[in-house]
């Protein structure tokens, strides 16, 4: 709904839970999740803390909320890159820009990269629907290992991915809805390696741990996506 069209009372309650999350942001990149604390969002707000549950009723449904955001805006970054490409843009060439993407948007957003893709937070839950956030990020890679070529070391995994789309029908028609029918499987197995292989480089790299080791966190990157091109013998 547009913020013309919602009443005054709404407008304020729409603004406070902004206030609310760029509070809750900017101790996030403070100390991560363990520094986000509603008593003192509370108090920087100027609300009481009864008061400031009804806008967010505990910690988890703050934390989600800024989940779902973080989830939008990557994957928003994600498909601008794959809308920049030319349509007969190669596999490879697509891979790596989709890949790109996705560090520069966490080298740019550390701590709300590392809340949707770093240490799992203790206790904390996250509702169903953040599956479907995840998915829009992931979606584009998807296409980049259309009909592609596994070589022998990834065909059990691919294999699985077969099963999996054969026996989750939810997942093989998300799967279609990127790749035509048949190339399922090998279009999972791509776009989950390079999940892996991505986030674990990207969360390496926004937690400092490249410091001093003498090498470019992109030209790590894109050697890791080459390599997973070759072994799908992506042109």
């Amino acid at each position: 709904m547009a913020a013309a069209s919602l009443s005054p009372r709404a407008r304020y309650r729409e603004q406070t839970r902004a206030e609310i999350k760029e509070i809750a942001l900017k101790q996030l990149a403070e100390g991560g999740t363990a520094s986000v604390a509603l008593t003192r969002i509370a108090k920087e707000v100027g609300l009481s803390g009864p008061a400031l549950y009804r806008y967010f009723d505990s910690r988890d449904a703050l934390l989600t909320d800024l989940i779902r955001d973080a989830y939008t805006d990557l994957g928003a970054a994600v498909a601008a890159a794959a809308d920049a490409l030319p349509a007969d843009a190669a596999r490879r060439t697509r891979l790596r820009a989709l890949a790109t993407a996705v560090r520069l948007w966490a080298i740019a957003h550390p701590h709300r990269y590392l809340l949707i893709e770093g240490t799992p937070v203790p206790g904390y839950t996250a509702p169903p629907d953040t599956l479907n956030s995840a998915r829009a990020v992931l979606g584009p890679f998807l296409a980049c290992f259309q009909e592609a070529g596994p070589t022998p070391a990834v065909r059990p995994l691919v294999d699985q991915m077969t099963t999996w789309t054969q026996e989750d029908t939810a997942v093989a028609e998300w799967a279609r809805g990127h790749v035509s029918t048949g190339s399922e499987g090998t279009a999972l197995a791509g776009a989950v390696l390079a999940w892996t292989q991505l986030h674990g480089a990207v969360s390496l790299e926004v937690s400092g741990q490249f410091r001093g080791m003498g090498h470019d966190g992109g030209t790590l990157l894109t050697a890791q996506m080459d390599s997973l091109a070759d072994t799908f013998t992506l042109d």
